[in-house]
């Protein structure tokens, strides 16, 4: 558990915030961030390097390890200074390589944990990239941090889970920790302990939840904030789980289910060979008798029926939408060779 404020705006905010979580007894490490650009000017951008000060402090008083987000090889230089315990590279400072690259030539020689936060775009390649570099300047102790996806389309949520692109993060590294942020992905503190529940439900390994001793009162991001209490009653409620049943005739149950989806898997694998050769076929005798490629008529057609059909079973509709797109995506490149 990392907790503690978007900001550190004051001393005195600081140590109430931190006395409170010191108690909970659930906190590893105090948060605070220090450097805060924004995304127009004119609003609190951090109190700067006097605050490293202001952490030494919480350090001393609760004995709570801190850290921080640094965007810039000088800000790593001051956290060393000032025996920050953890690092971590923002979501920002992710999506640009030559400002990763400048921090991993300041971390070779260290021994510092880094929690990294996705990349704000939804880009598993760009995640990657930021945690490689990391690994390459010899730091050992690393963490990726979930927070969340900017898009386009609407939502409920101030930052996309897309929980989609954190699974294939763990399938791809999977010795590496994945800590879930639910105050960005959240956006409200109201959606905060459900995402928790379903970052533990996906085996997601640790959270970073940002928390204020006033969070109404807070200078950054003040909606998404809870209080040390409300950490401790989030905590109480949420449902943890294991890898393994208790019982063993339910998990000989869950591993006759499982080798049932193989089979299934490897039917449908087939049948989607067959189904591109007899595309292939059609696109050889579009391309004889010189007929487009796109049928609109009749892609819309498919689409609708296939749609309608699958409702009646009980299929997402958005589920196979996107599959019946990828399809015909597939089809159309498919007949474009022949």
């Amino acid at each position: 558990m990392v907790a503690g404020p978007c900001s550190a705006e004051s001393p005195e905010q600081l140590l109430n915030t931190a006395m409170q979580l010191k108690e909970a007894g659930i906190v590893d490490y105090f948060r605070a961030g220090i450097w805060k650009p924004r995304t127009r000017p004119g609003g609190f951008e951090g109190a700067g390097n006097k605050a490293l000060q202001w952490l030494k402090d919480v350090k001393q008083v609760t004995g709570l390890k801190v850290a921080v987000e640094v965007a810039t090889p000088v800000h790593l230089e001051e956290c060393l200074k000032n025996d920050i315990d953890m690092v971590w590279i923002g979501a920002r400072t992710g999506v640009n390589p030559f400002s990763v690259d400048e921090i991993a030539k300041a971390l070779k020689g260290v021994n510092i944990p880094v929690m990294i936060k996705n990349p704000v775009n939804p880009d598993i390649n760009l995640w990657a990239g930021v945690i490689e570099r990391i690994i390459n300047a010899g730091i050992s102790e690393i963490y990726a941090v979930h927070r969340g996806f900017n898009t386009y389309e609407k939502s409920a949520f101030r930052n996309a889970p897309l929980w989609e692109i954190p699974i294939e993060l763990k399938r791809r590294m999977p010795n590496l920790p994945v800590i879930c942020d639910p105050s960005h992905i959240a956006g409200s503190r109201e959606l905060i302990s459900q995402i928790c529940q379903q970052a533990i439900d996906l085996d997601m390994n640790g959270f970073m939840i940002e928390t204020h001793y006033q969070p109404d009162k807070a200078l950054t991001d003040s909606k998404q904030q809870i209080t040390p209490a409300a950490l401790i009653d989030l905590w109480s409620k949420l449902e943890f789980k294991t890898q393994f049943a208790k019982h063993k005739s339910k998990t000989e149950k869950i591993e006759s289910l499982r080798k049932e989806i193989d089979e299934i898997d490897y039917q449908i694998i087939n049948m989607l060979a067959q189904r591109m050769d007899v595309v292939k076929e059609i696109g050889q005798l579009k391309k004889q008798e010189k007929i487009t490629i796109l049928q609109i008529k009749r892609w819309n057609n498919i689409f609708e029926d296939r749609l309608n059909l699958g409702f009646k079973l009980g299929i997402d509709r958005d589920f196979l939408k996107k599959l019946l797109e990828a399809l015909h995506q597939e089809s159309i490149k498919i007949q474009s060779k022949e």
